[in-house]
């Protein structure tokens, strides 16, 4: 079965919408990550991924950290992304998490031509090998997906 991934940052976390985003990020501070409010209703989100997922579907994260983050602060960053799911989705049970040094090809995680990218960013989603949807329809896919499954 195919796999449902999605991004975070600008997909289902509001990085940019943080005050001062850019410039904490620039300075190696991860709060942005931590405090990004959710793009969509989560509630909502979460019951039709779980319903996609008992339709056999796998669900995945595919997300990058910071633009020329140390080491260091890339873990910091993973951790944060990671905190993040646990606070906001905590009933969706991830079949893999993939946070990724930035520019990381996403397309390097698809597995089949099946697989499903949800993604803000053109690129991204122009280079993927599977279906990549852009943000403006989550719900209404996976809605579509738990019932066609």
């Amino acid at each position: 079965m195919a796999t449902i991934f999605f991004d975070l940052d600008g997909t289902l976390a509001d990085l940019y919408g943080v005050p001062g985003w850019l410039s904490m990020l620039e300075a190696e501070d991860e709060t942005p990550y931590a405090i990004a409010k959710p793009l969509l209703n989560l509630s909502t989100l979460a019951r039709y991924i779980n319903k996609a997922r008992r339709n056999g579907y796998d669900i995945g994260i595919i997300s990058w950290t910071s633009k020329g983050g140390s080491d260091e602060y890339n873990a910091k960053v993973f951790d944060a992304k990671c905190a993040w799911l646990g606070k906001h989705l905590p009933s969706v049970c991830w079949d893999s998490i993939n946070i990724v040094d930035y520019g990381t090809p996403k397309e390097n995680f698809a597995k089949s031509t099946d697989d499903i990218l949800f993604d803000d960013e053109a690129k991204n989603r122009d280079n993927w090998t599977g279906i990549a949807l852009d943000v403006d329809n989550i719900i209404g896919v996976l809605k579509m997906l738990s019932y066609n499954g």
